[in-house]
């Protein structure tokens, strides 16, 4: 009898050591599992920040050299978006020049001579004159001036 209970005190302790072990073993591989999760994510990071691909660096450098890199970028998206909306403004103008300069060709007849420029065409003084300046030969009053730090297009070589 005293055999027969010490055989069962044991079994019970030896069950929840079991699941307590259990637990355990699989704590450490959620916890593994998780640690190696963001090794990765740093490994990834790291290959993303074009000064760091390949290169070995600590989760610190990885962390600072990212946040200088994504501050970069959005310098640089900045200024891009600047350029894009110069570019619209710019378009915009042109579009209006060539409208206006169709009504000015349909009331009063330009003679066109093409010179190896395509975009410059001879006006009714004989003054050569490009597309893109609105099509007078002497600054214009109604014309705005252009800010200074836009860029200017360029019309490629035929």
């Amino acid at each position: 009898s005293t055999s027969s209970s010490l055989y069962i005190a044991d079994r019970r302790e030896e069950r929840p050591r079991s699941v307590h072990a259990d637990k355990r073993a699989h704590h450490n591989a959620l916890e593994r599992k998780r640690r190696d999760h963001i090794k990765d994510s740093f490994h990834s990071l790291r290959d993303s920040v074009p000064s760091l691909q390949g290169e070995k660096a600590s989760r610190a450098q990885i962390l600072d050299k990212a946040t200088e890199y994504i501050q970069f970028m959005r310098r640089k998206n900045h200024t891009h978006q600047q350029d894009i909306d110069d570019l619209k403004k710019q378009n915009a103008l042109l579009e209006q020049q060539v409208r206006a300069l169709e009504k000015a060709k349909g009331n009063t007849q330009l003679q066109t001579n093409y010179s190896s420029d395509s975009s410059l065409y001879t006006n009714r003084k004989g003054s050569a004159v490009s597309a893109f300046d609105g099509g007078s030969d002497s600054s214009s009053e109604s014309e705005p001036d252009e800010p200074p730090n836009r860029k200017k297009l360029r019309a490629e070589p035929s």
